[in-house]
């Protein structure tokens, strides 16, 4: 007798239950062919991070992606695993294990696990398999698709820091300086870094000297606005500034707005690694060898802010 999916069954075994019944699978089509066989794996990671003066981390966590892009002949099962201490409900979403490790900082080798706090998959993968052998085994669609998402709240890694010090001279001046700090492996770059200091909106004029990259003051953002191209790990570059200011009425005090920062590095701020992707292919002649495989991780900045 035949079953029908009920209301209470997952998206999962509805899709298991139609592949049993017609031999099909939604999100693939059979007889795909390629003279190479190539796998791309992206890990995209938004860091975010509300800091104190004094340099205490008073919010952060990273949002993250695994995207994948298959070029794979037939039907191969693939199976992709990282150094996660996460448990999966039935649903598919994730929370962090009582014993989660911690992740290793600079973008390191991670051989520690790191705490994933939720996550939601594709619907290819077989969520079973996860909680029984730890590992996100699926049949892949065809071409480009979003494997999972996660966030992790605990032992990010945070690639800046940034240490402002604001000075009022008088009611007319005020001196600004900013050091920036990398904190990952020497060996690894930091590209697209920009760093957007706020100014009063009764500045008259400014004048900045930085060693490294390039500072403007924009008048119509009420910000200076400092770039550099790049910058390698464990290093550190300061900005400073003198602003001068119209005599106001207000007697209000400047708010002092936080000092943002954008950037992108090499490596997954939430320590996210991936162990292994192997491709599994019965019936075609091509063996988890013969697979051309890219893995590449980005990590950019999502609202990085020190305050000052």
């Amino acid at each position: 007798m035949m079953s029908f999916p009920s209301v209470s069954q997952t998206k999962e075994e509805q899709s298991q239950i139609t592949s049993q019944v017609t031999g099909q699978i939604g999100w693939r089509r059979e007889g795909i062919k390629y003279r190479r066989n190539e796998l791309f794996l992206d890990v995209l990671e938004s860091v975010n991070l509300l800091m104190s003066p004094q340099g205490q981390v008073l919010s952060a966590h990273v949002s993250g992606r695994v995207v994948m892009k298959s070029y794979l002949s037939g039907m191969p099962e693939c199976k992709f695993g990282m150094n996660d201490k996460i448990v999966i409900d039935k649903q598919g979403k994730g929370g962090a294990s009582d014993d989660a490790g911690k992740s290793d900082l600079g973008g390191g080798s991670g051989k520690q696990s790191i705490a994933i706090d939720d996550c939601t998959f594709h619907q290819c993968v077989r969520l079973s398999k996860f909680d029984s052998e730890r590992s996100i085994s699926f049949i892949p669609p065809d071409g480009e698709y979003e494997l999972m998402r996660y966030r992790t709240t605990k032992d990010i890694i945070l690639p800046f820091r940034v240490i402002p010090l604001v000075r009022e001279v008088g009611r007319t001046k005020l001196e600004v300086k900013v050091v920036i700090k990398s904190n990952f492996k020497p060996s690894l770059l930091a590209q697209k870094i920009e760093v957007r200091i706020p100014t009063p909106l009764n500045t008259s004029g400014v004048q900045v000297i930085c060693m490294k990259g390039k500072a403007k003051y924009k008048a119509s953002e009420n910000a200076i606005v400092w770039k550099i191209k790049r910058m390698a790990g464990m290093k550190e570059s300061q900005i400073s500034a003198e602003i001068e200011l119209l005599p106001t009425n207000d007697k209000k005090k400047w708010a002092r707005p936080p000092i943002s920062m954008n950037f992108e590095v090499p490596f997954a701020p939430s320590g996210l690694k991936v162990r292994y992707l192997k491709v599994f292919e019965s019936k075609l002649n091509y063996s988890d060898h013969d697979v051309i495989k890219w893995v590449r991780y980005i990590g950019r900045s999502g609202i990085y802010e020190t305050r000052c």
